[in-house]
């Protein structure tokens, strides 16, 4: 990088005032600030390229990790799927045991819901018995005294 001192001398003048000098070489401006600008732009190249080089390492370092995310995901949702399965499992169990026992609750009730019917029925059985044969025995009463006039006048064929 260029000093302070060589910064002042582009203000100089060429020539000290008064007749014209022969002509001489004109100063390349553009060339003095090329060599000026040479140094620091040649260090934000470098740092251009560290840059670029820094970028290219992350991204590749963030490819990695996310491939390692993915694979352990992966591992986790088999994880997952294959403990699904089994707490399918246990829990069929537990709801079969569960109705099982309701099943059984429900055929001893029904059991003792019989028993009681057959019970009920077995009393019940002989007066409803004493009753139906007493109304069978009206009706062929009744039966018998509608029938019993037309017997009186038996036929010749009848007997």
């Amino acid at each position: 990088m260029t000093g302070f001192r060589d910064f002042l001398t582009r203000f100089r003048p060429a020539a000290s005032p008064g007749r014209a000098a022969p002509s001489g070489v004109p100063a390349d401006r553009s060339a003095e600030l090329r060599a000026e600008l040479a140094p620091p732009l040649a260090l934000l190249e470098q740092a251009e390229a560290e840059a670029r080089a820094v970028r290219e390492q992350a991204d590749a370092d963030a490819a990695a990790r996310r491939q390692e995310a993915e694979g352990q995901a992966e591992a986790m949702v088999a994880a997952a799927r294959a403990e699904a399965g089994r707490v399918r499992a246990r829990t069929a169990e537990r709801v079969l045991r569960a109705a099982e026992g309701t099943a059984a609750a429900l055929l001893a009730e029904a059991d003792r819901e019989a028993v009681v019917v057959r019970d009920r029925a077995r009393s019940r059985v002989p007066a409803l018995a004493d009753r139906v044969l007493a109304l069978v025995l009206e009706d062929l009463e009744a039966e018998q005294g509608r029938q019993a006039p037309e017997r009186e006048h038996p036929r010749a064929g009848d007997l």
